[in-house]
């Protein structure tokens, strides 16, 4: 990822108040809902939750500052502290390669255990005790790293997907790019509601000693051209011809799992809803209902016997829709 400083738009001295500002405008400006037809947005507005996580967090911030972690948040290496180049017990050059001397320290000499004290003070100096270990090996002491304070876990990684109506009811698998630039494959549950967020256990940035952090994937639902969400129900406007609505009729309904045949009976004003159980949207409380509304569709171009039907109607048989309504 970018510096963090950079994504955010901030100076170096920000002040924590200014920081979380200017991550209010870039996240209200980025968010997938406001940019559904921007491709770029999702993977933008991930970057600018992963900045606002590292510089939003004091700790982390101190620690980015002082150069202990990345951008991601994962611990840089720095070296092994209390070394020193040349003389006994320390590194030195000959020609193009680095050579370690294993001088025995004063009062006598113990081989390789020196070197395993070096080590010891080293590591002491820096992150983690080292300990003596069967056969003169050194390792590490487990207090030192996962569970124990000095242990540092990672950060969350936010990231944004946006999938259909269809997906979001039957379920689907998407492909996700992290502000890392790593791509994941994501399953999407059956039933996933606009704005909800899928957790990936240990898919976050790596800790250092500690657990990895999770991966949150805020999911949008793109707007589909026949169908609104109204809770677990879904509503479409269906038209239907002027004749089907006078002798009645049976039309195809889409759904989305297929289309359908409902029965309009004669006589059917413009703007009746039908409900057909079961077609909506999938909940924990089963899958909602089709709420269909009619709408009477003339015919797109003039026609001349139409018209002098409805003249003669309305010589014949005038009547008042709006009545009552005045």
């Amino acid at each position: 990822m970018r510096d963090p400083y950079d994504v955010l738009g901030v100076s170096k001295g920000a002040s924590a108040a200014e920081i979380k500002n200017a991550f209010r405008k870039l996240a209200k400006k980025l968010h997938p809902d406001a940019n559904k037809h921007d491709p770029r947005a999702a993977s933008r507005f991930a970057e600018v939750n992963a900045a606002y996580e590292l510089l939003g967090d004091e700790a982390k911030r101190k620690a980015f500052d002082r150069g202990e972690i990345d951008s991601e948040g994962k611990p840089r290496f720095r070296g092994f502290e209390g070394f020193s180049a040349g003389g006994p017990g320390g590194f030195g050059r000959e020609g193009a390669f680095e050579t370690f001397s294993w001088g025995s320290p004063p009062g006598g000499g113990r081989g390789f255990s020196g070197f395993e004290d070096l080590l010891k003070e080293a590591f002491r100096g820096s992150r983690g005790n080292a300990r003596s270990r069967a056969g003169g090996f050194f390792g590490f002491d487990q207090e030192d790293f996962a569970g124990s304070p000095r242990g540092q876990n990672g950060g969350d990684v936010s990231a944004a997907v946006t999938i259909s109506l269809p997906e979001a009811a039957h379920g689907a698998k998407k492909r996700v790019t992290l502000p890392t630039g790593k791509e994941v494959e994501v399953k999407i549950p059956p039933g996933l509601a606009e704005g909800q967020q899928i957790r990936l256990k240990g898919q976050g940035t790596s800790g250092f000693g500690g657990r990895a952090g999770d991966l949150l994937i805020t999911v949008s639902v793109a707007p589909h051209p026949l169908f609104k969400r109204d809770g677990a129900d879904l509503r479409i406007e269906l038209p239907i011809a002027l004749y089907e609505a006078v002798l009645g009729a049976k039309v195809r309904v889409p759904t989305l799992d297929g289309a359908v045949e409902l029965a309009v009976p004669p006589g059917t004003n413009s703007g009746r809803t039908f409900r057909l159980k079961g077609r909506g949207f999938p909940s924990r409380e089963g899958k909602g209902d089709l709420l269909a509304t009619v709408r009477i569709a003339l015919p797109n171009h003039s026609d001349v016997e139409l018209e002098a039907l409805m003249r003669k109607w309305r010589e014949r048989k005038p009547y008042d829709p709006r009545g009552g309504i005045e």
